[in-house]
């Protein structure tokens, strides 16, 4: 998916606070230095500001390709486009028996996506290719995906928005004096993502030489490090989904998180209980075939 992100600006994200090595969790309540990758030999991308290494072979040459241009769509357009959607809000609160649906589960962004098809193929193992190299190759190129679009939204996530995802989902961090905090959305995000790269910079835990193996706990931290990044898809879709339909953006959105929750899957990287706040998306990108 990095095609999807050539014309972005580089992130602004990455660098370390105070709390960074803090962990993160949740509470239901009602840079440009870079190395090659290549597989079969370790040698991941190194950065600062995440990882930014090329996919390899079959992985996705894809889809991305139809539509590089991310252009702002026409104030005219946006407004037109929010009055209808508000029209579409009063009539769902109005009669009780349509229930409330956020925007991405309306049509016609739910159906917004770069290419036609399952993600399927490109998440199996290529042949000959280690499991956890072609996992650890995977995850650092979700996550600098992902860091791409909270740059591109950073200027609207402030720091009065709560780190949620719907009503009743609210996200805590763990200080490192090991107490549960609340944080603005912008601030929990920055320190995931710092946390993210600390895990994803130390060799020990993601190794980068021929022959180094990888840990034994390497899948249970893989698993960690999906949660969080699926907890920012959650936010984001929950709470900037109208701007990242200002910004045309939801195609890509879309397609990176078929691609990310295809990849979760297949691999078993997360619990089904951490996904509910994006179950009734991920249900309709399963009938549309997009998910396996």
């Amino acid at each position: 998916m990095s095609s999807f992100f050539s014309k972005l600006r580089p992130s602004k994200l990455g660098k370390k606070k105070n709390n960074q090595d803090a962990a993160p969790t949740s509470l239901y309540a009602n840079s440009n230095n870079s190395s090659q990758m290549s597989l079969g030999q370790k040698s991941y991308t190194s950065s600062t500001q995440g990882r930014n290494y090329p996919l390899q072979s079959n992985q996705i040459q894809s889809a991305a390709r139809q539509d590089q241009h991310m252009q702002t769509k026409p104030q005219g357009q946006f407004n037109n486009q929010m009055n209808s959607m508000n029209q579409m809000n009063s009539m769902n609160q109005m009669n009780p028996t349509n229930g409330y649906q956020p925007l991405f589960l309306r049509q016609p962004f739910v159906r917004s996506a770069l290419v036609k098809g399952s993600f399927q193929t490109i998440v199996e193992v290529p042949r000959y290719v280690d499991q956890n190299e072609w996992i650890a190759l995977n995850i650092f190129e979700f996550n600098s995906n992902v860091k791409q679009f909270v740059t591109m939204l950073s200027d609207y996530i402030d720091q009065s928005h709560t780190m949620s995802a719907g009503p009743g989902y609210d996200y805590l961090w763990i200080d490192t004096n090991k107490q549960t905090v609340r944080l603005p959305a912008a601030k929990y995000i920055e320190f995931t993502l710092s946390w993210i790269s600390s895990k994803l910079d130390d060799a020990s835990l993601f190794p980068t030489s021929q022959g180094v193996p990888f840990p034994q706990n390497f899948l249970m931290l893989v698993r960690s490090i999906y949660s969080q990044l699926f907890r920012i898809f959650a936010y984001l879709y929950h709470n900037q989904f109208e701007k990242i339909v200002h910004l045309s953006l939801e195609p890509h959105f879309n397609s990176l998180f078929c691609h990310f929750t295809s990849f979760g899957k297949t691999f078993d990287l997360i619990d089904r209980n951490e996904s509910v706040p994006l179950q009734p998306l991920i249900q309709s990108f399963e009938i549309q075939g997009k998910i396996a």
